[in-house]
C-alpha cells in the first residue's frame, strides 16, 4: 500500500519541532504493517544540502508562478520527494519566518504549493507512483484535502492530522483567487473561515479522515476550551475523528547506543546516568549538590507553562533543586530565565535555542523534565524522558495525561508510576508538584523503581503504526469495518 506524507518538516532533513520527529519516524515503523511511505517537504537549503544520488521525477514550469522540479530520493532511510522551487524555499534560517522574526509574507502561496503538488502526485503527476492515500499534517498541508475534494475525481483518500490546533494557518480572503480553486471551494464545507482561509480548517473539513495525536487532546478539542473554535466543526465529524498517541523512533532514542550520551546505560545499568548528570552539570555551570536535578527541553512559551514555571523556580531552588533549561522562545521569558540564572548561581542554567545532542544529554542526565503544558496535544519530551530514565512531571492535560502514570500512593502500591502528574494548571500546583518529586526522590529505591518503570514504558511506533495502517486500508477499501479483525 503506498501513503504519501505531507509535512512542512520531517528529522533528519529539517526540524523545528516535534512535527519532525513524527514525519520522520512514522515511515520506517508502518513497513511492518505493509505500508510504503514517501514524504513530500519544500526543499528547503538545509533540506537540499542533505540530497544526494536523488533523481528528478517531474519538472513544473508554473509552481504558482515560479519554476520547480521535484526530487525523488532516499535519505537516512527516509524516502522523499523535495520541491526544489528556489524561489519559494531557498531561504536562510527557519522555515516559516524571516530573519526579522516575522512569517514570510507568501507563506501562503509557499505551502498551498506543497498542498496542490501533494494533490497532483495523488493525481499521477509521477509516472508510476499512485499513492492510495495521501496523510497531511499541520495547517502546512492543509490545502491537500482541499484540493482533492475540489479537484478532477480521483480514488485517493486524505487524512488530516492535527499536531496543533492553536496553528490555524489563517490567510485574508484576497489570496483565494490564486489558490487553483473553483470558486465554489470559498464556502463553510470547504476552505473559508470566518470570512478569510484556514489552511488548517481546510484539511479538517476537506480530508475523509481526521487524527490528532493523542486519545485525551481528540476528546479536548471538542470542546471550546481547547478547540480554538474549531470545537464544532470536530463535533460535527466525531466519526471521523480519531486520536491516535504518537510514539518516538526508539532506535534514534535509545540510551543503550546513544552516541550523545557521556555514558550509555540501560534499566538494569541505571548507575550509568551519573555520568551524563556530572556532564549536564559542568555544561550549565551548576553546582554538584546532592538534589534532584530539573530539566527543560522546550519552546519558551505561555502555552509550555514556562512563565508558571517562572513564578515557580524560586521554590524550587529553595527545596534543593536545580534547574537546567534549553530552549527559546518569548523574549520576556528568556529574560526571566537569565534573571533566575542570576539570582541562583550554580542553582539555574539556561542555553538558549536548540541542540539536539544536548538535548538528548539532559533526558539521559538530568533526573526530571517539568512540562507544566497549558495544553499538550501529544508531547514528545515526556515519552524521551520515560525511555531515557528522566522522570516526567506534566500537567494533567493532553498527551501528558495520556502517557504519565502519576505516582499517587495506588499507583506506587501497584507498582505502576511512571511519573508526577499535577492539576489545576497553575504555579502554586507546579510548585507542590516539585515538592512531591523532591521528596519521591529523596526515597532513593522507590525514585529507582519509578525510573526503571518509564524506561520500560511502550513508547514506540509499533501500536500506533498498526493504527494508521489499519486505518489507510479501511478509508482506501482496502478493509472494511464488517472485517472481523477490524
Amino acid at each position: 500500500m503506498e501513503v504519501l506524507s505531507v509535512a512542512s518538516e520531517v528529522y533528519p532533513l529539517i526540524k523545528t519541532g516535534g512535527l519532525a520527529d513524527v514525519a520522520g519516524a512514522l515511515p520506517g515503523a508502518l513497513g511492518s504493517h505493509g505500508v510504503t511511505m514517501r514524504t513530500l517537504v519544500p526543499g528547503y537549503p538545509a533540506v537540499m544540502a542533505k540530497l544526494s544520488g536523488g533523481r528528478v521525477v517531474k519538472e513544473l514550469d508554473d509552481l504558482f508562478g515560479v519554476p520547480a522540479k521535484l526530487i525523488a530520493a532516499r535519505v537516512e532511510g527516509i524516502d522523499v520527494i523535495v520541491i526544489d522551487a528556489p524561489a519559494l524555499y531557498d531561504r536562510p534560517g527557519n522555515p516559516y519566518v524571516g530573519p526579522d522574526g516575522w512569517d514570510w509574507p507568501d507563506n501562503w502561496k509557499r505551502f498551498a504549493a506543497l498542498g496542490w503538488v501533494a494533490a497532483e502526485l495523488g493525481l499521477g503527476l509521477v509516472d508510476g507512483y499512485h499513492p492510495q492515500v495521501i496523510h497531511a499534517h499541520d495547517w502546512q498541508a492543509g490545502l491537500a484535502p482541499a484540493y482533492i475534494k475540489f479537484g478532477p475525481s480521483m480514488n485517493v483518500k486524505t487524512v488530516m492530522t492535527i499536531h496543533n490546533i492553536a496553528f490555524k494557518g489563517f490567510f485574508g480572503p484576497e489570496i483565494f483567487s490564486q489558490l487553483r480553486l473553483p470558486p465554489h471551494a470559498f464556502g463553510v464545507g470547504g476552505v473559508e473561515y470566518h470570512g478569510g482561509i484556514s489552511y488548517l480548517k481546510s484539511g479538517m473539513e476537506c480530508a475523509d479522515y481526521v487524527t490528532t495525536v493523542s486519545p485525551n487532546y481528540a476528546d479536548e478539542i471538542r470542546t471550546p476550551n481547547f478547540g480554538m473554535g474549531l470545537e464544532g466543526l470536530l463535533n460535527g465529524r466525531a466519526d471521523t475523528l480519531v486520536g491516535i498517541l504518537n510514539g518516538i523512533d526508539t532506535d534514534a532514542w535509545n540510551p543503550a547506543t546513544d552516541g550523545a550520551l557521556v555514558r550509555s546505560f540501560t534499566a538494569n545499568t541505571i548507575q550509568g546516568r551519573q555520568a551524563n548528570k556530572q556532564a549536564v552539570v559542568d555544561k550549565f555551570e551548576l553546582d554538584g549538590t546532592d538534589g534532584p536535578l530539573f530539566c527543560v527541553i522546550s519552546r519558551l512559551t505561555d502555552q509550555k507553562g514556562m512563565d508558571l514555571l517562572l513564578q515557580a523556580v524560586d521554590g524550587l531552588v529553595d527545596l534543593g533543586g536545580r534547574l537546567a533549561v534549553l530552549g527559546s522562545g518569548e523574549a520576556y521569558l528568556e529574560d526571566g530565565f537569565r534573571r533566575a540564572m542570576q539570582r541562583h548561581k550554580g542553582k539555574v542554567g539556561i542555553v538558549t535555542g536548540y541542540d539536539e545532542g544536548l538535548s538528548h544529554l539532559m533526558q539521559g542526565g538530568c533526573d526530571a523534565i517539568l512540562i507544566p503544558s497549558r495544553f499538550e496535544p501529544c508531547g514528545l519530551t515526556q515519552l524521551y524522558g520515560l525511555r531515557y530514565g528522566c522522570v516526567p512531571v506534566v500537567s494533567r492535560i493532553g498527551g501528558l495525561a495520556d502517557t504519565v502514570i502519576d505516582a499517587n500512593p495506588a499507583a506506587i502500591a501497584a507498582e505502576v508510576a511512571t511519573g508526577i502528574v499535577f492539576d489545576p494548571n497553575s504555579a502554586h500546583a507546579l510548585y507542590e508538584a516539585i515538592r512531591k518529586t523532591v521528596r519521591l526522590f529523596a526515597d532513593e529505591k522507590l525514585w529507582k523503581k519509578i525510573q526503571r518503570r518509564g524506561m520500560k514504558s511502550e513508547v514506540s511506533w509499533e501500536t500506533s503504526a498498526a493504527r494508521y495502517a489499519d486505518l489507510y486500508a479501511t478509508i482506501s477499501g482496502l478493509k472494511t469495518n464488517d472485517d472481523p479483525d477490524n
